[in-house]
């Protein structure tokens, strides 16, 4: 098909176009859509739409913080009926999330009933709750009657909605918000409304203020679930400047003293957005994993303040060193990203800077200000023109009865009549908002139904004087704002005065202004070693063939008998301490860390060690050892390659181990054995001996190693090293240790195919 239209746009017509370009079209429609109409944020006000449409919604049903509350679910139908036609579902969850004070920093919707909960439980059914607008929210919509913002019509033309609120506060950065549209995404962190105040005070002070010197007064986030903000103040500067960064928080917490040397850790603020019930099954999971030996258990004891206690095994436990594995190991430390994506002006999509943001409401701030300013000149014009002419009307107040009295048409008389000039003009025609071109001393249309719609207890001497008086405080007040207008300082300055306004009752001072979340710096506790946090006790490792593992405390005598599950026995044994860390080693030439004190205990038969580790049912063990920094080990496969590896890059992180030796099909991780000597002795299934310096032996962290002996067939049974002038041993089959000093037959270069073992050698082609 062409790139063109097969045929034209006409009415009735069908139109064939490119695939590609019909979905593109159509996916670009759709992704602005999603881009500017529900995933991310006005700069100006800080809301969606329909955030905004459920604020709006209420003010359309007069449920002010003062007033009644009402169903959410009338709430909800009015906004997806009027404005927002999704689902009530959603709607809902948004309306509610608004009402949660552990999700908002300053909630816009006070909510009566069950609106949900920090343990993560979803809020009640629309039909149960109520709701209505809190004060602040209340500010967010002050002048949508004076013309503050433009309107427009709502999804079906019925109705007008506000494009965007006149927002009295920096409700963007005050809330935050959060939201992923096509191809970008938004998550913007709450901040105190105090310090965001004064942070566009310093702004108006200077325009060209720098980010570190508005950090003075905006330091970082404010979370509504407070919490320790432990981010570098450069890191902190870097996001704000950039609008992309992240903050680590912590969770607050103390030391409770139980008395007699007995303590436990209460952890009373945790990080944002997460879920309470969630992080006690995380920190019950660490306690049963054992990833953190010395916590003994974890309460929930929260009741309206959050109350988490955590009791730790033995009271010689360094608080800070536990609370340093946890943040290590569980939510209590969480990593919030920051991406101030927003719209600016509504239409354009931007990564903003924490400056960037605040010109951007500072500059809706000037707009409002001059469109009410505007509005109200344009009332008072209207005002002043009829008093003007009840003015008229008292000083010719016989003529204006008779005219109303016996005229047929009083109206067209009041303004056909030449009042003679009796009444100096409050304002010149081309003072007026909307100058009314008339011969001095007529009455206007609007004069003339004004004075018929006069009451006649209005007709006294005091109401006069009133009107007089009126019409100079609204002359004075006229003069204001015209100058209002005409000064960019008077504008500033008076944006400054509504926001020093909105300090004064919902800054600091206010019961919720105050700052949740506090700094601190995260010091050394992250590289606290594992080993800190368990007490050092001497235990017996023993794992059988099929793989069950145990550890009995203290060191027993190896050549015990231990029981085994039928069809079961020993195969390897050996003494440790709880504070080790065990390597295994598996065919397939992986290798896993176990933790002597995450071992379970001696007195059934223990555990699968494929529980702890995820080692493959059809993958055996070829080794259990210490892991001792500083060593090195000889690794080689049944294939006869290997290479010395140092022991640190054995060490596996996770529960999938490390890939150190690598094996094709068929072949085999044979040996792992500790180097001691200078030299290193080989026997292949064909007892073949063969020793060379351990020299020629290439030290690597991983792979597939060089060729150790050459084998025509068969493979590589044992591997030894070993210092070449205190000879070699072995137990031949008698159980005698014999000693062979004289090795100059055995030695050779590397690779080579070797000479036949000497007599006496083990049948199982084994050192050892």
């Amino acid at each position: 098909m062409s790139d063109e239209d097969d045929d034209h746009n006409s009415q009735g017509q069908t139109i064939a176009e490119p695939l590609s370009r019909a979905i593109g079209d159509r996916y670009l429609t759709y992704a602005l859509s999603t881009i500017m109409h529900r995933a991310l944020p006005d700069a100006r006000d800080g809301l969606k739409p329909v955030h905004r449409r459920i604020l709006y919604a209420m003010r359309e049903l007069r449920l002010s913080a003062t007033g009644g509350f009402r169903k959410s679910a009338k709430i909800v139908g009015d906004v997806m009926g009027n404005y927002h036609p999704h689902g009530d579902g959603a709607i809902y969850d948004a309306m509610a999330r608004l009402a949660q004070d552990f999700n908002v920093r300053y909630p816009l919707v006070d909510g009566q009933g069950n609106f949900g909960n920090i343990d993560g439980d979803s809020p009640a059914a629309s039909r149960y709750t109520e709701a209505r607008l809190t004060a602040l929210s209340e500010t967010l919509m002050e002048g949508l009657a004076e013309n503050a913002v433009d309107f427009r019509p709502n999804y079906d033309g019925t109705l007008e909605e506000p494009a965007v609120m006149p927002a009295a506060f920096p409700a963007l950065l005050a809330n935050g918000s959060s939201g992923i549209a096509v191809g970008m995404a938004t998550n913007i962190a709450p901040h105190n409304l105090d310090e965001l105040i004064l942070g566009c005070h310093a702004m108006l002070k200077d325009r060209d203020i720098s980010t570190e010197a508005l950090m003075e007064h905006i330091p970082g986030p404010d979370f509504p679930t407070g919490g320790v903000i432990v981010e570098p103040r450069e890191s902190i500067r870097d996001a704000y400047e950039t609008g992309r960064g992240a903050f680590r928080i912590r969770a607050k917490w103390e030391i409770e003293d139980l008395g007699r040397g007995g303590w436990q850790i209460i952890v009373t603020e945790i990080p944002y957005m997460v879920q309470k019930s969630k992080l006690i099954e995380k920190l019950a999971e660490v306690i049963h994993l054992k990833k953190v030996p010395l916590l003994a258990d974890v309460r929930d004891e929260s009741a309206e303040d959050i109350r988490i206690v955590l009791e730790p095994r033995a009271r010689n436990v360094d608080p800070e060193m536990l609370m340093g594995m946890l943040f290590r190991n569980s939510d209590l430390e969480t990593r919030f990203s920051l991406n101030m994506n927003v719209l600016i002006d509504g239409r354009i999509p931007e990564v903003c800077s924490l400056k960037r943001v605040l010109q951007a409401f500072l500059d809706h701030r000037r707009e409002v200000l001059r469109r009410r300013s505007t509005h109200r000149i344009e009332k008072i014009d209207h005002r002043l023109e009829v008093l003007e002419g009840f003015i008229i009307a008292y000083l010719n107040l016989d003529r204006v009865i008779d005219i109303i009295r016996y005229d047929n048409d009083p109206k067209a008389a009041l303004m056909a009549e030449v009042w003679g000039g009796t009444f100096p003009r409050a304002l010149s025609e081309k003072d007026y908002a909307a100058p009314k071109p008339r011969s001095p001393g007529d009455l206007t249309e609007v004069q003339a139904e004004a004075i018929l719609n006069m009451r006649l207890r209005s007709l006294r001497r005091l109401e006069e004087i009133e009107l007089r008086q009126e019409r100079d405080a609204l002359l004075k007040e006229r003069e204001g704002l015209a100058g209002l207008l005409a000064s960019d300082a008077k504008q500033w300055k008076k944006i400054g005065e509504e926001l020093e306004e909105i300090r004064a009752k919902f800054g600091k001072t206010w019961v919720h202004g105050k700052r949740r979340s506090v700094f601190a710096d995260a010091g050394t506790i992250e590289d606290v070693p594992f080993e800190a946090m368990i007490e050092r006790e001497p235990i017996t490792v023993i794992c059988s063939k099929m793989g069950w593992i145990r550890a009995m405390k203290g060191h027993v005598d190896l050549s015990t008998e231990q029981k085994f599950k039928d069809g079961d026995g020993p195969r390897f044994a050996f003494h440790a301490e709880t504070t080790d860390k065990i390597l295994l080693v598996a065919e397939n030439g992986r290798f896993f860390t176990l933790i002597g004190a995450n071992l379970p205990g001696g007195r059934g038969m223990g555990e699968p060690v494929r529980l702890m580790v995820d080692l493959a049912n059809d993958t055996d063990i070829t080794d259990l050892i210490l892991f001792r920094p500083g060593e090195k080990y000889m690794l080689a496969s049944t294939a006869g390659d290997g290479f010395v590896v140092p022991a640190e890059e054995l060490l596996a992180q996770t529960k999938t181990g490390k890939q150190v030796l690598t094996v094709k099909d068929g072949v085999k991780s044979a040996i792992c054995r500790k180097i001691s000597g200078d030299h290193v002795a080989v026997v292949g299934e064909n007892r073949k001996l063969l020793i060379f310096p351990l020299t020629q032996l290439p030290e690597m962290s991983k792979g597939k190693g060089v060729r150790l002996q050459k084998y025509k067939d068969g493979g590589l049974s044992d591997a030894i090293s070993f210092t070449l002038s205190e000879g070699l041993s072995w137990k031949d089959p008698a159980g005698r240790t014999r000693l062979e000093t004289d090795l100059t037959e055995w030695l050779g270069a590397r690779a080579g195919t070797g000479k036949m073992a000497p007599r006496g050698f083990p049948r199982d082609n084994r050192f050892t």
